[in-house]
């Protein structure tokens, strides 16, 4: 099968790339239809790896950059390394990140409590703007953590079963 350009004359906008003089680049773009050989220059050294980063599983080796501040450590980073065994389109992958995530917010907190450092999460998590911007939902939010919170310290306390009503009859034998 043929890709003529009368063939697909009737889709509008077709070919529109076809006129070099057309082109907005065209006087300042060396037009030798290198960009279809692949890489058209050396590649430049590649950053050092000094600590573990993590990389898809889809990709052979490391990106030419990438972030070294926070290599994975812990728990989070185990749950990370367990993440980066499967394929960037599964659940398997993405999700044990979001909750890596998580972890590593609890893990970074009880760091700051190790190091003598009381955290001001109120402040951390924003809510001294949303007080200021958009009170009603910061009510709502802290309502329903209350209501969660109380409904979790009771079933787990023991506290909302029902008790069992003593008879004061005796079942007759």
């Amino acid at each position: 099968m043929e890709n003529t350009p009368e063939k697909f004359a009737h889709i509008k906008g077709w070919g529109i790339d076809a006129d070099p003089k057309n082109d907005p680049t065209y006087p300042m773009k060396n037009r030798l239809n290198l960009e279809q050989t692949g890489y058209s220059w050396d590649r430049p050294t590649l950053q050092a790896e000094t600590v573990e980063v993590l990389h898809s599983n889809e990709r052979p080796n490391l990106t030419a950059v990438f972030g070294t501040a926070l290599p994975p450590s812990g728990l989070s980073g185990m749950i990370r390394r367990w993440a980066f065994n499967y394929s960037e389109n599964e659940y398997r992958h993405w999700l044990p990140l979001i909750i890596a995530d998580r972890v590593n917010v609890v893990e970074g907190v009880l760091d700051d409590f190790m190091h003598g450092k009381i955290p001001n999460i109120f402040s951390e998590k924003g809510y001294p703007a949303e007080w200021k911007h958009s009170r009603g939902t910061l009510i709502a939010k802290m309502a329903g953590v209350a209501i969660v919170s109380t409904a979790a310290i009771l079933l787990l306390s023991g506290k909302g079963k029902k008790k069992k009503r003593k008879t004061w009859l005796k079942p007759i034998e």
